[in-house]
C-alpha cells in the first residue's frame, strides 16, 4: 500500500518528512537525518531480520547463566546448614549475580545505542517486553539477559510459533513462571513426594499444579485476556489447567548436570494421560507442547491480540481499527510470518502522520539522547555525580532494565509515564545532561539536524533564545517532538 502523500513544515518534502518519522518512531532516533538513505522505508524493510548480535564483555549464555544460579543455590545450602553467626552462615549472594546483571543491562543499552539497524532493535525491546522475563523476581535473576540473546534476538522476523516456543521453553521463562514447581497430580514425583512425607510425618514439598505459565503464555502472549470474556470466550478457566497440565515436566532441575536445554522435560513431573485444551485433545508427553503451541500460533485471536499491541507500540495508544484489521490478516495470511506483519505496518498510511501519538518510554528516552549525542560505552557507564550513567538514568525514570514489575511487562501507553513526577524527573536527568555536554554541543544544528520537519516553530524559537549552550540542550531533550514519536 503507497504511502499517503504530505508536506512537513517550511515545505519540507514528503521524503524528509519520511525521513524522521522512520528514524524517531520506527527506529531509536538519530543524530543526523541525512544519514539516511533517499527511500526510508527501504531503510526499514532491509533490517527486517534477526537483532544484531549483542555488545559487550561478560555475556553469558543459558548454560553458564543456569550453572551460575545452581552455584549460588549450593552456596545457599551450604549456609543453612553452617553453624549460626558463623561466616559461612552469612555469605555475600549478591555478587553471584552482580556482574552478571551489570552486564546484560550494558549490553542492552551499548547495542540498542550504537546500532545501525534501529528498527530490529526496536522490535527485539518490544519482544523482550512482550514475553517478559523480569530480574524483579529472584528465581530469575542472572538469566534475563541470556533469555534475550538466546530466545528473542534471533527470532524476532521469522515466525512468531518459533519465537513462542523459545520463549516459553527457556529456563528462564521456567523459572520465572513457576513451572520448575508445577507437577501432575498423578505424576510419579508426586507420588513419591508423598510417600517421603508420610515416612516423615511432615506435609509435601511438592503437591501439584502450578497454572501461572499456562495462563501468562494464554492471557499476554497469545490470545489476549480479553478473549476470556464475554458470552462466548474463547478461553476458560478449564483451559487453562489442562495447559498447566500439558506444561508439566517442562523444568530445569539445576542439580542435575546432565539436564538437556534444547528439551528440559522430565516425564516424572508429567501428568499422565491426554488434556482437552480450545476443544482439541492433545497427547500425553512432551510432544503436546509442540502441538499446542502451533495451535495458538495459528489462533485468530493471537494474530489480532499481536496486531493490536504492534499497533499500540508503533502508532497510536487506541490503535486505529483498520491498521489493526490489515495487520491481523497479514498475519493469518503468513501463518504467522513477522517479516509479513512488519512489511504491512511499514507499508500502512496510519504509521506515517507526522504527528506524533507515542510518549517515549524512560528507556527509550534515554537511548534516543544517547544516539542524538553519539555517547559512548563510557558515557553508559558513568555513574558520579554527574549522574548520566545511561542505567541509572533510567532506573531513575521509573523503568528498571530488565526488571519489569510483573509478567505484563512495561506499559506501551503514554498516560502510565506522564505523572507529574515522572515528567519532573525527566527534566532533572535532562538537565544533568545538558550541563556535562551542552557546552560543546550546537543544540540548534542538532535539532535541525535529528528532527527535521517535525521540530516545530515554538521549540525552534525557544531554543534559539536559550541563555547559553546547556540550556539549549535541555529545551531540545524535553521539547515535545523529541519525547513524542
Amino acid at each position: 500500500m503507497p504511502l499517503r502523500s504530505f508536506t512537513g513544515d517550511h515545505g519540507m518534502s514528503s521524503a524528509s518528512v519520511t525521513s524522521a518519522i522512520a528514524a524517531h518512531r520506527f527506529g531509536l532516533g538519530e543524530a543526523s537525518l541525512a544519514a539516511l538513505p533517499a527511500d526510508p522505508q527501504a531503510w526499514l524493510l532491509a533490517q527486517i531480520g534477526p537483532a544484531d548480535a549483542p555488545r559487550g564483555d561478560g555475556l553469558l549464555g543459558t548454560a553458564a547463566a543456569l550453572a551460575n544460579v545452581a552455584a549460588e543455590q549450593r552456596a545457599r545450602r551450604a549456609a543453612r546448614a553452617a553453624p549460626p553467626g558463623s561466616a559461612a552462615s552469612a555469605p555475600d549472594l549478591a555478587g553471584f549475580y552482580r556482574e552478571t546483571i551489570m552486564a546484560d543491562a550494558r549490553s542492552r543499552l551499548l547495542t540498542a545505542a550504537g546500532t545501525a539497524r534501529p528498527f530490529a532493535e526496536r522490535l527485539q525491546l518490544f519482544w523482550a517486553n512482550h514475553f517478559t522475563v523480569s530480574q524483579a523476581k529472584g528465581s530469575a535473576r542472572g538469566l534475563v539477559g541470556a533469555f534475550e540473546r538466546d530466545a528473542i534476538r534471533p527470532n524476532i522476523a521469522g515466525n512468531f510459533e518459533t519465537l513462542l516456543w523459545a520463549s516459553t521453553t527457556h529456563p528462564a521463562m521456567l523459572r520465572y513462571l513457576d513451572n520448575t514447581q508445577s507437577a501432575g497430580p498423578h505424576s510419579r514425583a508426586v507420588a513419591r513426594e508423598a510417600r517421603r512425607a508420610a515416612r516423615m510425618d511432615e506435609g509435601p514439598r511438592v503437591s501439584g499444579l502450578n497454572e501461572n505459565l499456562a495462563r501468562e503464555v494464554l492471557e499476554l502472549h497469545t490470545l489476549g485476556a480479553d478473549s476470556a470474556r464475554g458470552a462466548h470466550p474463547v478461553y476458560t478457566q478449564a483451559d487453562v489447567t489442562a495447559f498447566a497440565a500439558v506444561l508439566t515436566g517442562w523444568r530445569v532441575p539445576l542439580r542435575d548436570e546432565r539436564v538437556d536445554l534444547s528439551q528440559p522435560f522430565d516425564p516424572a513431573w508429567h501428568e499422565p494421560g491426554a488434556k482437552t485444551l480450545l476443544g482439541e485433545v492433545y497427547p500425553e508427553g512432551p510432544d503436546a507442547l509442540r502441538l499446542v503451541i502451533h495451535d495458538l500460533a495459528r489462533h485468530p485471536a493471537t494474530a489480532r491480540f499481536l496486531a493490536t499491541k504492534l499497533a499500540r507500540h508503533f502508532v497510536a495508544d487506541e490503535p486505529p481499527p483498520a491498521l489493526v484489521d490489515r495487520l491481523a490478516a497479514a498475519y493469518r495470511r503468513g501463518n504467522g510470518d513477522l517479516a509479513l506483519v512488519y512489511r504491512e505496518l511499514i507499508a500502512s498510511p496510519e504509521a506515517w502522520q507526522p504527528q506524533p501519538a507515542k510518549l517515549k518510554t524512560p528507556e527509550e528516552f534515554v537511548l534516543s539522547s544517547a544516539r542524538l549525542l553519539r555517547l559512548d560505552a563510557h558515557a553508559a557507564e558513568r555513574g558520579d555525580g554527574g549522574g548520566i550513567g545511561w542505567a541509572q538514568g533510567i532506573n531513575a525514570l521509573g523503568q528498571r532494565i530488565q526488571a519489569a514489575p510483573s509478567p505484563a511487562g512495561w506499559s506501551d501507553r503514554a498516560d502510565d509515564w506522564l505523572g507529574p513526577d515522572a515528567v519532573w524527573k525527566r527534566l532533572e536527568w535532562s538537565t544533568r545532561i545538558a550541563n556535562r555536554f551542552g557546552g560543546r554541543i550546537d543544540a540548534r544544528q542538532l535539532a535541525a539536524q535529528s528532527l527535521g520537519p517535525l521540530l516545530g516553530a515554538d521549540t525552534r524559537t525557544q531554543i534559539d533564545r536559550a541563555a547559553d549552550g546547556p540550556q539549549a540542550l535541555a529545551l531540545l531533550l524535553m521539547a515535545p517532538e523529541f519525547q513524542r514519536r
